[in-house]
This record gives structure tokens, C-alpha cells and sequence, in this order.
């Protein structure tokens, strides 16, 4: 089976833990080479293109790793340049980004002493630095409470468009609240693909696939 990824839209994996979410995502983000199959990022492949592909997407692995000995903005500026970004755009781009995720107000602060919540908004900054084509987010509401559940769902639908995004959850409801369309892995294969709106009960569709 086949899965294109719509451009602008936000298309959610589900799957339960060890069904093939994340390691489809480090395939995508350049960390693991396909043993099979071709696989394409904005008509990049990911073998033969891989640098070109990379500069497309920005990735969000799951827990948010950070460097725990930076401040919010050094980490920021450090990822800006890792992505090419010229000298001269780096300061505007971090208070772009900044503003964008409301972390403005810690742009001082240690990584370490970082909420969760500000941890996840740092990592989808460093994601963002360089306005990439792509958004990959492995888990993207794990560990969060309800509120910063609710604020990082409704930052991400405001990515949409702007932005393609690709997010992975083990949790239903919320890929269906976030979601345009959801993909169903287990066992590292693709068991089908649907619209948001044409699936009444995601529920059931998924019980039924799994």
C-alpha cells in the first residue's frame, strides 16, 4: 500500500506502542535508510537526496530531547545555524520562533529548568527555525498535562496549511481532534488510510484494522 502525504495538511499515525510509528518517522527524517521500497520528501528520496530532503523537514522526536547545558535562545541560535541559516537571519529568525511558540519570556532560561510544556514548545521552535516544508512530530502531546494538551493541539492545527505535518499518537481522540486524515500501522505495515470527516467512529475503524 501506498501513502502520499497531502501537502498543507496534517495527517496523523496511529498505532499501538511497537506498531512501526516512530521508526517510519526517523525513515522520513533521514535517520534510518529504507531496506526496501522508495521513499520520497517533498520529491526528494531519502537516499539519493538525503541533505537536500533534510533542509525540507523539521523533526520533533519524542521527549523532546534538548541540550540541558544551553539557555533557551543559545539552543535556538545553535540549531539555527546547524540548519544553515545565515549569520544576519538567525536573531530575527529565533524571535520569530519565539513569538510563534510563546517562549519569549524563557528565551534565558536553562533548557533544564524548562516545564514540559516549554520543553515540547522549545523542541517544535528548533523544528521551525527554518520554516521547513515539512513538520514531523513523533508524539507530539506525550507527558503533557490536559491544558498544554489542548494548547499544543490547537498550535498545531495553526501549522497546518503553512505547513505539512506529520504526527504520531497512540491516542485516538487525539488524532482525531488534530487530524485531517489517519494512517493505521501495526507490525511496521500500512492497513489503511482515511479522512477525518468520513470516519464516524475512529474507534471502531481502527478495532477493526487491529
Amino acid at each position: 500500500m501506498t501513502l502520499d502525504v497531502r501537502a498543507g495538511e496534517v495527517l496523523g499515525l496511529l498505532g499501538p506502542n511497537g506498531s512501526g510509528k516512530t521508526t517510519f518517522m526517523r525513515l522520513l527524517a533521514g535517520y534510518l535508510m529504507p531496506s526496501a521500497g522508495r521513499l520520497t520528501v517533498a520529491g526528494l528520496d531519502v537516499t539519493r537526496d538525503s541533505l537536500a530532503m533534510r533542509r525540507r523537514i523539521g523533526y520533533v522526536p519524542e521527549g523532546a530531547p534538548l541540550y540541558r547545558y544551553m539557555r533557551v535562545g543559545e539552543f535556538l541560535v545553535f540549531m539555527a545555524r546547524l540548519r544553515g541559516l545565515p549569520e544576519r537571519e538567525i536573531e530575527e529568525a529565533v524571535a520569530r520562533v519565539a513569538q510563534r511558540l510563546a517562549i519569549s519570556a524563557v528565551l534565558d532560561k536553562p533548557t533544564r529548568a524548562l516545564s514540559r510544556g516549554y520543553r515540547q514548545r522549545t523542541a517544535l521552535a528548533q523544528a521551525l527555525i527554518h520554516e521547513p516544508d515539512i513538520l514531523i512530530l513523533d508524539e507530539p502531546t506525550n507527558g503533557l498535562d490536559p491544558r498544554q494538551i489542548i494548547e499544543m493541539r490547537e498550535l498545531i492545527r495553526s501549522l497546518a496549511g503553512r505547513h505539512t505535518v506529520l504526527m504520531s499518537s497512540h491516542i485516538l481522540s487525539e488524532v482525531e481532534k488534530t487530524a485531517d486524515r489517519v494512517a493505521v500501522l501495526l507490525d511496521g505495515r500500512l492497513l489503511g488510510v482515511r479522512s477525518i470527516a468520513d470516519t464516524p467512529d475512529l474507534e471502531d475503524w481502527f478495532l477493526s484494522l487491529t
